[in-house]
């Protein structure tokens, strides 16, 4: 193939030339040596991959074109919490299509991502103004897996009992996740009619779940049914659809503790399923308490408002077991498009639209009955059922006139109609059921005075402000210029792998073939989806060395979840339910104990020696004495520690030959894919992230997808779904979860093939270790293999500088930001270093730049240390240096505004600033404001 037609030159960063100049500073001649010694003999792979031949860009866009144009797109008239929904043009080509949105990172380093924290409080006011409730996260995965976790906060609340109660006219995928996610924790799940159950009698009830408007359409007051569940001690939970609540009474305001539900349907695509930004809000009391991440507002070292992630104590690197949630439950990508269709549409827009559908509903509905159709009794919103012994006829037939109908049972159908419902759709509608549309159309709603909104939402100036398209583009790029993301500069976060999302790998989520499919629709209109899924699902298979792979999860939060809840499967299909002690080393990725705890296993640490590895000794004897209840080791290949483990195969026999299972972490098969596989290594599951490895972007913290692989002995035990023909233990509200975002992951190893996936990983490992060359001078490198080699991260240690200079961690991530760079991983999985993982799409022009910044910053550093700079006037602890700051009157610093802001010549160039100086975290956490005004409001008061 001509090199001008690969795709692997535009994927790889550094030319062969420069390729070699990297080889020769680490002192290896060929690319092949390096690895030879960075990669243990035991575990390497002696054959390549079996895999198509890799396509170039163009054609792999034919080839997947014409497998989606199998689809059949068509109106979706089906519900059950999807919908079909009109993204903004203005929306989803300077969101969805733009880099500078999707390829941030989540914004742990608030200062250079303050247009995402603005978005992500968008999202928060929104979803509290709708609710009626105190304090909402920033976004969740989606509605059932938003429900799991309200159950899960609820639990929190430390009840007295383990009954919960779920309406059955919930929607069955909400059901269905919560069940799943009820069993491992033994709680009891009631499923019945609300208005029949008798909360004050049902022992142990803890917590009970409603939907609003539910599954058939109805709206129901739960203000009496409420009130009971509280006099019985129990937790409210609300399901709701945020359209519905521009015009009904907020779930606040009749008693809900919680209300969960996706946002959807605010101009975010089907997508087959996702991904979609579910969200979660909930009364004061609990907001400490709440899963996910939270936005909040602090102040800067000008005394400046700035926003940040909230409590960030919760964090699993921190809290590990005793996490309230997985913080990796996000969607936040989604939830920006969500808040900005909000911002876009304004309050008078969204009520706007909400009558239209409920108009639309309103007419369908007397049509069908001055037709003689029977449809069910009671107040709705968008959704008739009619009662129909053609039930499955109509919805058999439904298709041939454009659209797809929803199947309840065999004398009920379904229908939802959304804001893309035209009058041409009624009239289709009645033409089906063989009746005349009347002309007449009702303006009036079908519920009464007691269910309709009175109460004002979205107040704020943010959503008031921005209806032109001028406007809101403006501020669009306004909130983009704020943050620092892939398309400046290198994002070189060990564990997190910032490649190259290519953008011909992200084209096809703007088909109508990807984006416009209902996740529920008939199979003959899906086999396009299918074919793609099951030809990722197998190559992901071949990759990792498994049985068999689910897409389901859609997040690695959600793939570490169904993975060890497959393992509990397992051993109780073998009578070895009481195995339930997990064994995580200290230094594993705080999500592992986290997910394991949701999974009902208690933990066991296992110690680290000296240079980074398990300790053998201690896992022995830990192994040894809990041999009988042993359910699972959790592990990361390479380790957490950036190098590749020469016992892991000794590991892995050491935990089969007690009877558990061995669990991979698959956070960095960035140095795996090709050279070896967890299969090979002697896993038994493994989770993938996607959204790492495989070019998902990041999209701010979210999307993502988690797909497990699993052993043979596992395979019964992968996520199932009531669509499917496992219908038990879904992890998610779809099948294929955040189905539409795999076509990304399809089109990389479509393109890259075995021999450049191989590749990709050999120069990852190149780059990580050209970067702890050029450094191990100014700052020695933790952790090593025993060639002296690392694997695709680097930990350099900044503690000896710091106990001479005390300049922290914290310091130099901040300085960075000045030389234009997002920090490496802070202080983990070791206090006091940073995790630098620089990824094969970085050029080593990229990798110098990056590198001559750590090394002036050491410099900068070694300056306090000679007294040359002042220990607490110097430009680390000022950092960021922003753009107001530089201009100010007033420069009281003992070093120059050009040291401050142009340390390097490239920085005058391109500069990129800080939006804010640095943010008083303890600020933020003791004065807690969650869902409030823009910071320029909070400046003019």
């Amino acid at each position: 193939m001509a090199a001008t037609s690969s795709f692997l030159p535009r994927h790889i960063g550094p030319t062969p030339a420069d390729q070699s100049e990297m080889l020769q500073q680490v002192g290896h001649g060929t690319l092949d040596e390096l690895i030879f010694e960075a990669v243990p003999n035991g575990i390497r792979m002696d054959r390549e991959l079996d895999l198509p031949e890799p396509l170039s860009e163009n054609d792999a866009l034919s080839w997947l074109k014409s497998w989606m144009s199998q689809n059949v797109v068509v109106k979706s008239f089906i519900g059950q919490g999807y919908y079909g929904t009109l993204t903004p043009g203005v929306i989803l080509r300077n969101v969805l299509e733009n880099p500078g949105w999707y390829t941030a990172y989540t914004p742990y380093q608030a200062e250079i991502a303050q247009g995402r924290l603005e978005a992500l409080l968008n999202f928060q006011t929104m979803v509290t103004d709708l609710t009626g409730l105190d304090v909402s996260n920033a976004s969740l995965l989606d509605e059932g897996t938003a429900a799991a976790e309200a159950v899960t906060l609820a639990l929190s609340n430390k009840p007295k009992g383990t009954a919960i109660f779920i309406s059955d006219r919930c929607h069955p995928q909400t059901i269905d996740v919560v069940v799943t996610r009820a069993e491992p924790l033994g709680m009891k799940v009631i499923i019945g009619d609300w208005a029949t159950f008798d909360p004050t009698t049902a022992e142990g009830l803890f917590a009970v779940i409603v939907q609003y408007p539910d599954t058939r359409g109805r709206i129901d007051d739960f203000t009496n049914f409420f009130a009971k569940s509280k006099e019985a001690g129990a937790i409210t939970i609300c399901a709701a659809d945020l359209m519905a609540l521009t015009l009904l009474k907020a779930p606040g305001e009749f008693g809900a503790d919680i209300c969960v539900g996706s946002s959807q349907r605010f101009g975010v695509p089907l997508g087959f399923g996702g991904p979609h930004a579910g969200f979660m809000a909930c009364i004061d009391k609990l907001k400490r308490k709440m899963p996910g991440r939270l936005i909040g507002v602090s102040v800067d070292s000008q005394g400046q408002p700035a926003y940040r992630l909230a409590l960030q104590t919760r964090e699993q690197h921190i809290r590990r077991d005793k996490a309230t949630s997985n913080i990796c439950t996000a969607q936040v990508l989604l939830a920006v498009i969500a808040s900005m269709y909000a911002v876009y549409h304004g309050p008078k827009g969204l009520k706007e639209i909400a009558r239209s559908i409920h108009s639309k509903a309103r007419e369908l509905q007397n049509a069908l009955t001055a037709g003689g159709e029977i449809v069910e009794d009671g107040a709705y919103f968008d959704t008739l059922v009619v009662c129909t012994e053609r039930a499955e006829e109509l919805v058999m037939l439904a298709p041939e006139s454009g659209f797809n109908l929803r199947l309840i049972d065999g004398s009920h159908v379904g229908i939802s109609l959304d804001e893309t419902t035209t009058s041409t759709d009624i009239w289709n509608l009645c033409k089906l059921f063989k009746i005349e549309r009347p002309s007449e159309k009702p303006q009036d709603v079908s519920w009464g005075e007691s269910l309709s909104r009175t109460s004002e939402f979205l107040t704020a100036p943010a959503f008031n402000a921005y209806h032109s398209e001028t406007e809101m583009l403006r501020y669009l790029k306004r909130l983009e210029t704020k943050d620092l993301t892939l398309n400046e500069s290198m994002i070189a976060l060990g564990s997190c792998t910032m490649k190259l999302n290519a953008t011909s790998e992200m084209l096809p989520l703007s088909w109508p073939e990807v984006s416009s499919i209902h996740p529920f629709a008939p199979a003959n209109q899906t086999t396009g989806y299918i074919e793609m899924l099951t030809q990722l699902e197998n190559w992901l298979a071949e990759i990792t060395g498994f049985a068999a792979v689910s897409l389901q999860p859609n997040a690695g939060s959600q793939g570490e979840y169904a993975g060890l809840i497959a393992i509990r499967r397992y051993h109780e299909s073998r009578g070895e339910g009481h195995r339930h002690i997990c064994l995580i080393p200290v230094s594993a990725h705080g999500t592992n104990p986290a997910s394991a705890v949701m999974c009902g296993m208690k933990i066991v640490g296992v110690k680290c020696d000296d240079a980074g590895n398990i300790d053998m000794e201690d896992l022995k004897a830990l192994t040894a004495t809990h041999r009988d209840n042993l359910s699972a080791l959790m592990v990361t290949y390479p380790s957490t520690h950036g190098v590749f483990e020469e016992t892991i195969r000794e590991i892995t026999d050491i935990i089969h030959e007690a009877g558990g299972q061995v669990y991979m972490d698959g956070a960095n098969m960035n140095a795996q894919v090709g050279l070896t596989s967890p299969g090979l290594i002697g896993a038994d599951v493994c989770h993938l992230n996607l959204h790492k490895t495989f070019c998902i972007p990041h999209g701010g913290g979210g999307p993502g997808v988690g797909p497990i692989g699993v052993a043979p002995q596992l395979v019964p035990f992968l996520p199932g779904h009531f669509s499917m023909e496992d219908k038990s233990h879904a992890v998610c509200s779809a099948a294929y979860g955040s189905a539409s975002i795999n076509t990304i992951s399809w089109m990389y190893i479509a393109m890259m093939g075995a021999a450049g996936l191989k590749n990709a990983t050999e120069i990852a490992i190149l780059n990580a270790n050209y970067v702890a060359k050029r450094l191990s001078s100014s700052f020695p490198i933790l952790y090593t293999g025993k060639s002296g080699l690392v694997a695709h991260e680097c930990i350099i240690d900044c503690r000896p500088l710091s106990k001479e200079s005390g300049i922290g961690v914290e310091d130099i991530a901040k300085r960075l930001m000045d030389y234009g760079f997002h920090s490496p991983t802070m202080s983990f999985p070791v206090t006091g270093t940073l995790m630098i993982e620089p990824t094969e799409s970085e050029s080593k022009t990229e990798l110098d730049r990056f590198c001559d910044a750590m090394i002036s910053i050491h410099g900068e550093i070694q300056d306090i240390i000679d007294g040359k700079m002042d220990a607490t006037d110097n430009p680390l602890k000022n950092a960021p240096h922003t753009n107001s700051v530089m201009c100010a009157d007033e420069w009281p610093h003992g070093y120059t505004r050009q040291q401050a802001a142009f340390p390097l010549p490239y920085l005058k160039v391109h500069k990129f600033w800080p939006a804010v100086s640095r943010i008083d975290n303890v600020h933020g956490d003791r004065n807690l404001v969650c869902t409030c005004d823009t910071v320029e409001a909070y400046a003019q008061r």
